[in-house]
């Protein structure tokens, strides 16, 4: 049953294409643009911005006892960490993350056909 579904799966558009044209992450070698550096930038002030700002801020209310610092700005700071996230993967683009999607079911799928060809 399982080597069924990994032959189903490596028979898929997708992971022929990414075996066929052995994907790889050469890609990463050249130098990124001014977009994709300002789109990762965004990703890393995301991270900063969300769970650390929130407990900034729960810290805050507990010290200033207000606990409305943190039940009305908590949810903000995140929604705000993910907006700022959103457009850092927009900036970034889906080709690096293709590229990499494509490279990973590749390598997975190669593996997965070699294990269960060994069963």
């Amino acid at each position: 049953m399982i080597r069924q579904s990994i032959q189903k799966i490596a028979a898929t558009g997708f992971v022929r294409s990414a075996i066929e044209e052995q994907a790889d992450l050469s890609a990463f070698k050249e130098k990124p643009g001014p977009r994709i550096i300002i789109g990762l930038l965004a990703i890393m002030v995301s991270y900063i911005i969300g769970w650390p700002a929130v407990a900034a801020l729960g810290i805050l209310a507990i010290k200033l006892h207000e606990p409305w610092i943190v039940i009305v700005g908590g949810p903000m700071t995140y929604g705000l960490s993910h907006l700022v996230f959103l457009l850092g993967m927009y900036l970034c683009g889906a080709v690096y993350s293709l590229i990499f999607l494509r490279w990973l079911t590749r390598i997975s799928i190669e593996k997965l056909l070699d294990w269960s060809s060994k069963e």
